[in-house]
């Protein structure tokens, strides 16, 4: 008898710590879901805190220093003419980010997640194969995969920078969508000074 009261007793202090430790799991979850941003707001954030301020045309350019290493980054900062309804509201982004001189990164960002990484690039990694639009010629690109983003190249990137239309198609999560921009009127006096890039013709 006092065994089997042992034994009751022993399943119910069990039951009670497993339905404890699911909750603190829930909760903690919960927590880092909230405290994790979602593409739209990463997206939202200035770089580094800094404020933007006009590169010409529809340019914007955030200036700022790292607070740890005091290197000065510079981000460029592209929006689109063209927005997708399920976006509610968030336009397609690029952006190109320079430290030192020198172009460290860049990427083009839709807002919503991604589709699926079509083909491995030669170390593995996802890409997506997309269709780039500079002007009047157009070519396609492999670009990594980020699943909320893909990186751009820098001779994307250099096109970019001296075009008046550029456009990208590529795989969204519901089928093929093209983002529009009109990239004219960037100051590339401050664009050579901070990342030491020149435009080029595709």
């Amino acid at each position: 008898m006092k065994a089997s009261l042992f034994f009751c007793k022993n399943q119910a202090f069990t039951a009670r710590r497993i339905l404890t430790c699911c909750l603190l799991l829930c909760t903690t979850a919960t927590w880092l879901c909230a405290q994790s941003p979602s593409a739209e707001t990463r997206s939202a954030q200035p770089p580094g805190g800094a404020a933007s301020v006009r590169a010409g045309g529809n340019w914007r350019v955030f200036d700022a220093e790292d607070k740890m290493t005091a290197v000065r980054r510079v981000t460029f900062e592209l929006l689109s003419d063209n927005a997708p309804a399920e976006n509610d509201g968030f336009q397609y982004k690029i952006a190109f980010t320079c430290e030192k001189g020198k172009l460290k990164y860049s990427e083009f960002t839709p807002g919503k997640r991604l589709g699926p990484p079509d083909h491995p690039g030669f170390w593995g990694q996802p890409k997506m194969e997309v269709t780039v639009r500079v002007d009047n010629s157009h070519n396609d690109r492999g670009w990594n995969w980020e699943g909320d983003s893909l990186s751009v190249d820098k001779g994307t990137i250099r096109e970019l920078i001296g075009a008046q239309i550029f456009k990208i198609e590529f795989l969204g999560r519901r089928g093929p969508q093209i983002a529009e921009f009109s990239p004219g009127g960037l100051d590339l006096t401050r664009v050579s000074q901070a990342c030491g890039l020149a435009p080029k013709q595709p």
